[in-house]
């Protein structure tokens, strides 16, 4: 199944493209055309645009999970609504549960890719990140066990829709949620009621995470809660999407 996934990867190269295409127009459109003036806003040494890069790209790569969490849900979807997992279920030499798994593992070849393409567009526009090399190993596993909840997330909910449209329509508060935190302005600029909600929501503390492992910055008791938030997401996805999936019926 993950062969079959990776066959499909290839075969399709524009659905890596597409997930790391809508992060790299956003942050595109945040640093070159809003970058200046809410650069100046965060203060920092020099303020401005090259502040502001720094400050977005964290935001930006969690939006690539997210949007690749969406493809994730609408692949699954099509194998559902299309008749080939019926068909998988009447061979014997294929395991239940490898049908799911080989879409999760496919899907977190394919975000890391995206997310490679994201930051290697960032280095090019001026981000700096300050990481070592224990760092960036840090922020490879934050980002393995983010894709991972995220991805078992859209499969539940991409089984539970019953169609593509709707699958691909569920996944859309993801894509929400990193502008409704830290991403692209500090939540001390924003109402109480947001930044109490923006302060907790879990895409603001996988956020704070990530900054502060790439650019130094205080991460505080962020990283267990966000590693808190990946093991109750990821666990909660799998059992949900499980049952879901038995209970489909064989046709």
């Amino acid at each position: 199944m993950l062969r079959r996934q990776l066959r499909h990867m290839l075969r399709y190269p524009t659905l890596t493209l597409t997930a790391a295409g809508v992060p790299v127009i956003f942050l595109l459109l945040f640093v070159y055309v809003l970058g200046g003036i809410l650069g100046s806003g965060l203060g920092g040494p020099s303020g401005g645009r090259d502040t502001y890069v720094n400050y977005v790209v964290p935001g930006v790569i969690l939006m690539t999970a997210a949007t690749a969490a969406q493809g994730t849900a609408i692949s699954v979807a099509i194998d559902m609504t299309e008749g080939i997992v019926a068909r998988f279920r009447t061979m014997a030499a294929i395991a239940r549960a490898s049908v799911l798994t080989g879409h999760v593992l496919g899907s977190l070849a394919q975000t890391l890719l995206s997310m490679a393409i994201v930051t290697g567009v960032a280095l090019l526009v001026g981000f700096e990140p300050t990481a070592d090399f224990g760092e960036w190993l840090g922020v490879i596993g934050v980002l393995l066990l983010i894709i991972f909840a995220l991805t078992w997330l859209s499969v539940a909910l991409a089984i539970m829709a019953k169609s593509v449209t709707a699958a691909s329509n569920m996944l859309t508060p993801l894509m929400i949620l990193p502008m409704m935190g830290s991403g692209f302005v500090p939540t001390d600029s924003m109402p109480a009621g947001l930044k109490w909600f923006a302060d907790y929501q879990p895409f603001n503390l996988f956020i704070e995470t990530l900054r502060g492992l790439l650019m130094g910055t205080p991460i505080g008791n962020n990283a267990i809660l966000a590693i808190g938030w990946c093991v109750l997401i990821a666990l909660g996805g799998y059992l949900w999407a499980k049952k879901l999936y038995n209970r489909e019926p064989t046709q």
